[in-house]
């Protein structure tokens, strides 16, 4: 057994037993008592909560309230964790997930994962502009404590909210804070990016009876409209990724018949825009009207 399975059966142990003693550890994995000692280090400074016993009946413990799951996770477990936290990492933007994988590799070794999977996200800078908004958010909501801030909707108006912050919400690319703002007395959902000069209030706040029934995701979500549209061979592979091979129909070599659900906003039309000439929306006619003079908007800037 090398140093990573034991370190995983020590927890899975001491989990599952009050106390157990050097002497007991050392003989159930064929290692001396020294071996076991600094194991127990290890897994303290993975702030795995050891802690230790003297006496003759005394040995090394675990604290209760981390005894919570006492499932063995394998070396593909840790695997898939580390991944989903790497991911997590690069769009959360906080220390404590930074945390949380250094723990997890200084329980196992960073050499002993086999990382295969790979996430990589855009490096935008103002991701990390949005932290310190991030940071607040998360503790409001933790704490509790009334949050406020100065709030630009998408006209550019700017109004002055105080929140009870409840969830924070990660879509398509954007960060959302829902919470109950006392200012409208509704449920309200804010942009992060829009979001300015937030602070962090002393008083405090009861989390409302109706929160738990709200449908907040379906808040981030816009009314979509499905269209059809001619695309060029060169972005089926981002067709596909979106929609699945089944909303495509070949039409000849050159040509694709797509189908898919567009955000029926502004938003939408950016994304259609994005393809240039390698797509051409044909129905509905409604749609294609409205894409048509957006177009023509985009084209009188440059008149």
């Amino acid at each position: 057994m090398d140093k990573v399975e034991r370190l995983i059966a020590i927890i899975m142990i001491l989990l599952k037993k009050e106390l157990v003693s050097a002497k007991e550890f050392s003989r159930l994995f064929n290692v001396s008592k020294r071996t076991i000692l600094r194991d127990m280090e290890t897994l303290s400074l993975a702030n795995i909560p050891i802690y230790a016993v003297q006496g003759v009946k005394g040995g090394y413990g675990i604290m209760e309230e981390y005894k919570v799951d006492k499932r063995l996770l394998t070396s593909a477990d840790l695997q898939n964790i580390l991944t989903a936290l790497g991911g997590l990492e690069q769009i959360f933007l906080t220390e404590e997930v930074a945390r949380t994988i250094k723990k997890i590799e200084a329980m196992v070794g960073q050499l002993a994962l086999n990382r295969s999977i790979h996430l990589s996200f855009y490096a935008w800078e103002g991701r990390s502009e949005l932290l310190e908004t991030l940071k607040t958010c998360q503790e409001s909501i933790l704490k509790q404590r009334l949050i406020s801030f100065a709030y630009t909707d998408k006209d550019g108006a700017v109004t002055q909210r105080m929140v009870e912050a409840y969830a924070l919400h990660f879509s398509e690319s954007s960060w959302y804070l829902r919470g109950f703002c006392l200012d409208r007395q509704a449920y309200r959902s804010f942009k992060l990016s829009r979001i300015d000069r937030i602070v962090l209030g002393a008083r405090g706040f009861q989390p409302r009876d109706d929160w738990s029934e709200q449908g907040y995701e379906a808040c981030y979500l816009p009314q979509f409209v499905t269209i059809k549209a001619w695309i060029a061979p060169s972005i089926r592979d981002q067709i596909i990724e979106r929609y699945g091979r089944s909303k495509l129909e070949a039409h000849g070599s050159e040509l694709l018949l797509a189908t898919m659900e567009i955000p029926h906003n502004r938003q939408g039309f950016q994304f259609l825009a994005s393809f240039g000439t390698q797509l051409k929306v044909i129905e509905p006619q409604t749609y294609v009207e409205e894409f048509r003079q957006y177009l023509a908007q985009m084209l009188e800037q440059y008149s």
